[in-house]
């Protein structure tokens, strides 16, 4: 028999004093429930990633002091932990670390494992902060031949194989894997197939919370190698105790967390309102201000932040010019009513014409378009950011990932603020969000249950209300076709050629429509470079995912 939890906790890059009180936390749980050892994840004494702070030597000296402190905790009598640390070869530090495991037990570190295979697609980039491992061999631990592998070391067949070949009984896998709508279905079918090479069950422990662009979703399980699974939850900290019984020569889970994991609705939703909320809480803003204009991205923002820190914490403010309809006002009110959060308004009108008094001298011979337009956008960026200045208050950006693919957006002015929980969100899915968020509550919400968005918000035209009569449809294609599109040339990396035939099972496109939004898309790229961070979900997200050059004279054909 052999009993192991899953420590499924959100460490804080940089906080090693805070993540090893978490770890040590979560060991005295699992000490309850006379458990022989404890798994956490992967870098979680560092705090997962800590990009270039990993090459700091005192931050590598300061992780390695935490191992040795957590190991001498095991020295009790109670289980061994394995944790998860950047790691050197010498106790000064200095140079690249390894992405280590380290198991402690009876007040020792008794083995370390190192990551052989270091990830450099997407958001990953180890090879430029870590040293790769060479070989696996299984650890021994109370007569089982534990395999460990680290993070992507299980995503290949070599490690797997080569820990079978060596009497591995059991394989243990930590992980930082972050969130994207598809990551479930990937994880399984990965830890699925090193089951069927070697035979052998998998223990899959994640992190959970958000560090900036990524979000963790824990989503922990045990695959069995007759096919039983064990859930334990997603977006949610504890820790999980699961029972194990050799029989007929091989480790059975008899028992494990049975959690229910949401929809990919909710699962997408719930990554947001983290996002949120490790983002605000982590750097430590007492709320958020956000610019509520009677659209469907603000109020979703404003829904987002108030499950994410209440409504108490959570500020809007109407910021209506002469282009503003009693629509829009009432939509906005209505939406901040329904929320419970405080509700300014505030016109904007006296400083449009403090900047049309201003520049008519210059501007005279010039007929009004886009410039205006912008002013209007940045003079409502300055007033957000003065009442984030005098009251402490974070500004949430409230731009969707059409409008940033495209530089539907105005720098200085919507684009203003520290952290846009809709950057990787489509519009078509802001709007299905809206609905299902009208009709339901993610556990562990702050908010309100019932309609938090107004019908009229989501069903009425999309505008900027930034000229008489202005819609979306003016300047943009419909949504659903643009976002059509946009996932082609984003996620698919489609050319224009595949796009409008019809690729990968779309609707065919126009060869226009098509070649125009690609433009917009890469003249977009020094808008984007200059705006906050956000959530990523989709499975690639600007920034981290998706790295093009501002300066780009290519068009495919």
């Amino acid at each position: 028999m052999l009993k192991i939890s899953i420590a499924q906790i959100a460490p804080v890059v940089g906080d090693i004093d805070g993540n090893v009180k978490k770890i040590s936390a979560a060991r005295k749980k699992a000490a309850a429930r006379g458990v022989d050892l404890v798994i956490l994840p992967e870098l979680v004494v560092s705090g997962y990633p800590p990009e270039d702070l990993v090459l700091k030597p005192a931050y590598q000296i300061a992780c390695r002091e935490a191992v040795y402190q957590l190991a001498r905790e095991t020295n009790d009598g109670g289980p061994a932990v394995l944790i998860g640390a950047p790691w050197t070869e010498t106790e000064q530090g200095g140079g690249k670390p390894f992405n280590a495991a380290l198991f402690c037990d009876r007040g020792e570190v008794v083995a370390i494992v190192y990551k052989t295979r270091l990830p450099n697609y997407g958001v990953f980039d180890e090879p430029r902060r870590y040293r790769a491992g060479k070989g696996h061999a299984p650890v021994q631990f109370r007569g089982v031949k534990l395999g460990i592998m680290i993070c992507e070391d299980m995503w290949y067949p070599e490690a797997a194989t080569e820990l079978k070949e060596q009497g591995a009984e059991l394989l243990i896998v930590p992980h930082g894997s972050p969130f994207r709508v598809t990551a479930q279905a990937e994880r399984f079918a990965i830890a699925d197939a090193r089951i069927a090479e070697t035979g052998l069950p998998v223990i899959f422990v994640n992190q959970l919370g958000g560090q900036d662009e990524l979000i963790f979703d824990g989503a922990s399980f045990v695959a069995g190698s007759d096919g039983d699974r064990f859930l334990a939850p997603a977006f949610e900290e504890g820790v999980f105790l699961t029972q194990w019984a050799k029989r007929d020569d091989k480790w059975v889970c008899t028992e494990g967390p049975e959690a229910i994991w949401p929809t990919e609705r909710e699962m997408m939703y719930q990554a947001l309102v983290v996002g949120v909320r490790e983002y605000v809480n982590k750097n430590h803003f007492p709320g958020v201000f956000i610019g509520l204009s009677g659209g469907v991205d603000s109020a979703l923002t404003a829904a987002i932040a108030v499950d994410a820190l209440g409504p108490d914490r959570v500020r809007c403010v109407m910021l209506p010019s002469r282009y503003t309809s009693t629509e829009s006002l009432t939509d906005a009110k209505e939406c901040a009513a329904g929320l419970g959060v405080y509700y300014e308004s505030i016109s904007i009108e006296p400083a449009v014409g403090a900047f049309d008094e201003m520049l008519s001298p210059i501007f005279q011979d010039r007929e009004a378009d886009i410039t205006e337009e912008n002013i209007q956008s940045r003079i409502r960026g300055v007033l957000l950011m003065a009442l984030s200045n005098k009251f402490g208050h974070m500004v949430l950006t409230t731009g969707n990932k059409s409008e940033m693919s495209v530089g539907y957006a105005t720098l200085y002015g919507d684009m203003n603020g520290g952290y846009n929980p809709l950057k990787d969100i489509y519009k078509t899915d802001a709007f299905a969000l809206c609905y299902w968020r009208n009709k339901n509550i993610p556990a562990g919400a702050l908010g309100p249950q019932g309609q938090v968005v107004p019908e009229n918000i989501i069903t009425k035209p999309p505008s900027a209300e930034l000229r008489e009569d202005q819609k979306d449809a003016d300047s943009l294609p419909p949504y659903e076709v643009l976002d059509d599109i946009l996932q082609g040339l984003v996620e698919d990396e489609l050319s224009v050629r595949e796009i409008v035939a019809g690729a990968n099972g779309r609707p065919p496109q126009e060869e226009q429509v098509v070649r125009r939004v690609q433009h917009l898309l890469y003249v977009a790229e020094y808008k984007r470079r200059q705006a906050p961070p956000g959530p990523k979900v989709t499975v690639r997200s600007f920034g981290r995912d998706r790295r093009y050059p501002i300066t780009n004279g290519f068009r495919d054909s």
